[in-house]
């Protein structure tokens, strides 16, 4: 894991994080092609505007991919059990007030820490490792990435555990809420079936 990047700041002011780029051990898995961009807008569930209606149908495990996403689960009283953040909300710095409830006041949401390296419109083997460390039935697990959490959607759902809450946040709409099942994972699957780079080393990596 890299070293934790100096990001001290006023009460009431935003936070920028350093890029991926500028991190170490960056290898990337899978790209982002130009052609499946439109058709990863498409929620792939449901969309609440309220966290305690989403709570309402949520599994045991949940989820979160996003930094308001989380934020919002933390204030509603159901911290997740795996978030993935990347300091960012709608590529402007997060509010720290919104910071420091997610990642930085001392609260136990969080009993274990990973950071990783991940480019815009990329998945790389850090953050695919992280996931899988974070899934393994351990503690409530944060993962800061450096760079953009957006993707990490799909590989949470491929694999993550039927029945699990998997939520992320769809812009000026709400939060999306889907509940993993056999469909939903092959539909993720083949998402990342085409996309550029290694999808056979990307998806061998989460089946084991």
């Amino acid at each position: 894991m890299t070293d934790e990047p100096s990001t001290e700041a006023e009460s009431g002011a935003t936070v920028d994080v350093k890029s991926a780029e500028s991190q170490p051990e960056t290898e990337i898995v899978l790209e982002l092609p130009d052609g499946l961009r439109a058709e990863l807008k498409d929620p792939l569930g449901p969309i609440f505007e309220e966290p305690a209606a989403l709570l309402s149908v949520a599994g045991e495990s949940v989820i979160a991919v996003g930094d308001m996403v989380t934020y919002h689960l933390v204030e509603a009283g159901r911290p997740p059990d795996v978030a993935f953040v990347d300091e960012r909300t709608e590529r402007s710095a997060i509010d720290n007030g919104v910071r420091k409830t997610v990642v930085g006041n001392g609260e136990a949401w969080f009993d274990r820490r990973f950071e990783v390296a991940n480019p815009s419109a990329t998945l790389t083997v850090s953050l695919l490792e992280a996931l899988l460390a974070a899934l393994d039935g351990g503690p409530p697990t944060i993962v800061t990435v450096y760079g953009e959490e957006d993707l990490a959607t799909l590989p949470a759902i491929v694999a993550a555990p039927d029945g699990a809450s998997v939520v992320y946040g769809q812009p000026g709409a709400g939060m999306v809420h889907v509940e993993v099942d056999t469909t939903v994972k092959e539909h993720c699957r083949s998402l990342l079936e085409r996309m550029n780079g290694d999808p056979p080393r990307a998806l061998s990596m989460l089946a084991d």
